[in-house]
């Protein structure tokens, strides 16, 4: 995976580049700051990536097994972890988040209640697998 987090600081280094050229070039702000703020997303997905990576390694007392040279397939058998089979958490999030951005148009009143309906459902999302038929 280091590999991957090298691959995203060479995008945000493009990407700056490619914004420096643009912005001598045409002195365009819209593009200019479309273009920064890729650098800031590539660099930001690098960050999180080589952070997680080195988080891992120290877990595993080693490389992961995609990055050991002398690896098989066979060294990540096992459970690669939890994953939801199914929620109703995100359409409620969504649907909240609607409210918001209809709130916005009717009246802010409906803001309000869209944030805590926003909130509530963060809530239910982050916390689902601790309580219920779920809990471990």
């Amino acid at each position: 995976m280091r590999v991957q987090a090298f691959m995203f600081y060479g995008c945000a280094v493009f990407f700056l580049a490619t914004d420096v050229v643009y912005w001598l070039w045409s002195g365009d702000w819209t593009g200019t700051t479309a273009l920064a703020l890729a650098i800031g997303l590539a660099g930001l997905i690098g960050f999180y990536i080589h952070f997680t990576v080195r988080r891992l390694e120290r877990a595993n007392q080693g490389p992961l097994y995609e990055d050991d040279p002398e690896g098989d397939i066979a060294d990540a058998a096992g459970e690669l972890g939890f994953f939801s089979p199914h929620s109703w958490w995100p359409l409620f999030l969504a649907l909240s988040a609607a409210l918001v951005a209809l709130g916005v148009v009717f009246g802010w009143w409906l803001v309000i209640l869209g944030a805590a309906a926003t909130v509530m459902a963060t809530i239910g999302l982050v916390f689902e697998y601790y309580r219920g038929h779920f809990a471990h």
